[in-house]
């Protein structure tokens, strides 16, 4: 249990800070007085060179609180953890890769990239026996990988839709001494400092317990404002990628979440606003419980690699692949258990308690989802309400390929530009078609409704709806 806060005090509480200034729960609401703590492994201008590695890891000692302990706990302190910068974490596909082939070509140089790394190439069709595949970098000859064993399955490289190719190591690594027994777990509490680039979160989250994820912000307002997770490659985890909790202005970029038990990329409690997630990739969030006291009931938590229910915030140029249930949902609801008139972080720098359901999408630009194992995209779950028609919500610039359900439009008042939809047995699927504007969509090689009727089983076919610029193609795919 390794934890960064200040005093001479420490409990073996692998969730609670132990200064003066923290309330019941150990989360801090005062900001330490004297000198920060830190702890520094690399730091963002001197991370740790690529010929070193520095490796934390999290050993369980019996006695300690399972659903607390092992832990890396940052107390309203300074935690830095850098790894050698790559140039790119992920890259697509520059050729196709057949069955058997043992090498695969990338779509542009990386640089950072060892013999000995693991990588992963990920699936090109929905549903297949064989989707993403774990490798070995044997050799390096400028863009052309050769791999420790030959693929088994077929992996796209041309033409506008691709698989990916994504580094999972890096040379600062967090992990679980014992993945089979209980899994650590690493947080920022308020008023911290830091933040993490290029290193390896492995093994770690306790599966069905709420806050202990394998990278977690949690609760820290707009006091970790500057902050990044950076070129981080999030694998195994048995409890979410990246949770956002209660925190603002966070930037999450080139990421590579692989595997998880629950949503990935997670923003908590509704709350969240002014956070970027850019240029991620999630591949094979799976459908987890939902957990105890989790602050949105509605979320049944059943594999999501973006999840969130605040429009206020950005995602762009992210990827999503063979997910569970979504590669992106947005969810916003009220029920008897939950009020969805919330305080909120304006603008201004001041707070507002608003309805977030009304809070407009404001930028989901130029994401990707392809292989998934229900839906693409959805956005749905606020029975009706949503931004006036001078906000709407804005999505922009998706492709979504081999998936089922490719875009579940159940918002009002959405403006939807330059989507590629190909090979879905759905298109636009069940949209709410009040105050609906599609603007250039090409849907090619879909089934069963390529542009759906509307909420026929709620009798609601009708709305202002404007389709302007539509290209249909291979209809008879499916045999629709």
């Amino acid at each position: 249990l390794l934890k960064v806060q200040s005093g001479n005090r420490c409990t073996e509480r692998g969730f609670a800070c132990d200064f003066h200034g923290v309330n019941k729960a150990g989360e801090p609401n005062a900001m330490p007085t004297g000198a920060m703590p830190t702890l520094e492994v690399g730091t963002l201008q001197n991370p740790i060179p690529a010929k070193h590695t520095a490796r934390i890891r999290l050993h369980f000692i019996k006695g300690m609180d399972e659903d607390d302990a092992p832990a890396l706990v940052c107390c309203s302190a300074r935690m830095e953890l850098h790894g050698a910068p790559m140039n790119r974490t992920w890259v697509k596909l520059g050729a196709s890769a057949k069955t058997r082939d043992s090498r695969v070509t990338l779509a542009e140089a990386v640089t950072g990239w060892r013999v000995g790394d693991s990588v992963i190439v990920t699936a090109s069709k929905k549903n297949s026996e064989v989707g993403t595949e774990e490798r070995v970098i044997k050799a390096i000859d400028g863009r052309v990988l050769t791999l420790d064993r030959p693929l088994r399955a077929e992996h796209f490289g041309t033409g506008k839709f691709r698989s990916e190719v994504a580094n999972l190591s890096r040379n600062v690594i967090i992990e679980s001494a014992d993945p089979d027994g209980v899994r650590g777990h690493t947080m920022f509490h308020r008023y911290s400092k830091g933040g993490i680039s290029y290193a390896r979160f492995a093994h770690l989250g306790k599966r069905g317990v709420l806050g202990r994820y394998a990278i977690h912000f949690h609760l820290a307002g707009t006091t970790m404002r500057g902050s990044a997770v950076v070129g981080a490659a999030i694998v195994d985890s048995h409890n979410r990628w990246v949770t956002v909790h209660g925190t603002q202005y966070l930037m999450v970029r080139d990421c590579v979440g692989y595997q998880s038990v629950g949503h990935g990329f997670f923003l908590e409690d509704g709350t969240e606003v002014f956070n970027l997630l850019d240029r991620n990739l999630g591949v094979q969030a799976m459908r987890g419980r939902r957990l105890p006291d989790q602050v949105l009931p509605f979320d049944p938590n059943d594999g999501a690699a973006f999840w969130w229910a605040n429009g206020r915030n950005t995602l762009t140029r992210n990827v999503a692949v063979e997910n569970d249930r979504y590669g992106y949902r947005y969810d916003s609801q009220r029920r008897s258990n939950f009020n969805s008139n919330l305080p909120v972080l304006m603008p201004d720098g001041k707070t507002k308690t608003v309805d977030i359901r009304t809070l407009a999408i404001s930028r989901f630009e130029a994401n990707e989802s392809h292989s998934e194992g229900l839906y693409s995209v959805a956005f749905a779950g606020t029975d009706g309400v949503g931004p006036d028609t001078r906000h709407p919500h804005r999505v922009r610039g998706l492709k979504l390929w081999q998936t089922h359900y490719a875009l579940r439009a159940q918002l009002p008042t959405m403006l939807i530009e330059n989507v590629h939809i190909d090979h879905a047995a759905y298109g636009i699927y069940r949209p709410w078609f009040e105050n609906h504007v599609y603007k250039n969509l090409h849907i090619a090689a879909t089934g069963a409704e390529p542009f759906n009727r509307g909420l026929d089983d709620q009798s609601l076919q009708h709305g202002s709806i404007t389709v302007d610029g539509l290209t249909f193609s291979q209809l008879g795919y499916g045999g629709g």
